[in-house]
C-alpha cells in the first residue's frame, strides 16, 4: 500500500471528522500520503462544500506530519489549492481527472493549462504538483497532452511527470 484516498464530497463527513483520526494516525506513523478528492463532483448530489479545497486548511494546520495530496488540483478552485501548497509544507496536489470529452474539450484543455500554469506561478514552482489520470475518467494520453500545454519550464514538467511522485511516495 502506498496511500489512502478520502472521497470528500461523496461521503457524509468532512476531512476533520473524528471518523478519520485513526487513519490519519496510521498514515503519519507509516509515512503514507492521504489523497483527498477536491473540487467538482461527478454527480449532482455531491457536496461541494465538503469537497472545496479550503476545507483542508485546518487539517493541514493540525496535522503537520500528514502528507496530504489534493486531487484534481481542486478544479475549479485552482488558486485556492495553489495557496494551500504554497502555505503548507505537507500539502501537495495532482492533475488527475481534469479532461472530459465535451464539444469544448480543446478549448477547455487550453483553459485548464492556463489556470494550472498560473497556479504553479503563484505557488513558486511545480515541486508539489503530481501527475495523475483518475483513469478511466481521464486517459494517460490526455493528461500527458495537458502537461505538454503547460506554460512552465521543462524541469517543472519533469517534476510533475515523475520526480515529485518518487519523492512523495518514496519510490
Amino acid at each position: 500500500m502506498r496511500a489512502f484516498k478520502i472521497r470528500l464530497g461523496y461521503v457524509n463527513a468532512s476531512a476533520e471528522s473524528p471518523v478519520y483520526d485513526r487513519l490519519y494516525d496510521y498514515a503519519e506513523s507509516a509515512k503514507l500520503p492521504v489523497l483527498f478528492h477536491t473540487g467538482d463532483t461527478a454527480f449532482s448530489n455531491g457536496d461541494l462544500v465538503r469537497s472545496h479545497p479550503l476545507t483542508l486548511d485546518g487539517l493541514a494546520n493540525k496535522r503537520e506530519e500528514l502528507t496530504m495530496i489534493l486531487c484534481h488540483f481542486g478544479n475549479p478552485w485552482f488558486m485556492d489549492v495553489a495557496e494551500l501548497i504554497y502555505k503548507h509544507p505537507n500539502v501537495y496536489t495532482d492533475i488527475s481527472g481534469l479532461s472530459t470529452p465535451t464539444p469544448y474539450a480543446v478549448k477547455y484543455a487550453g483553459w485548464l493549462a492556463r489556470k494550472i500554469s498560473e497556479a504553479i506561478y503563484y505557488a513558486g514552482g511545480a515541486e508539489k504538483v503530481l501527475f495523475g489520470t483518475d483513469y478511466p475518467v481521464t486517459k494517460h494520453s490526455e493528461t500527458l497532452a495537458l502537461v505538454r500545454m503547460l506554460d512552465i519550464d521543462e524541469r517543472d514538467k519533469e517534476k510533475i511527470l515523475s520526480r515529485n511522485a518518487k519523492r512523495v511516495f518514496r519510490l
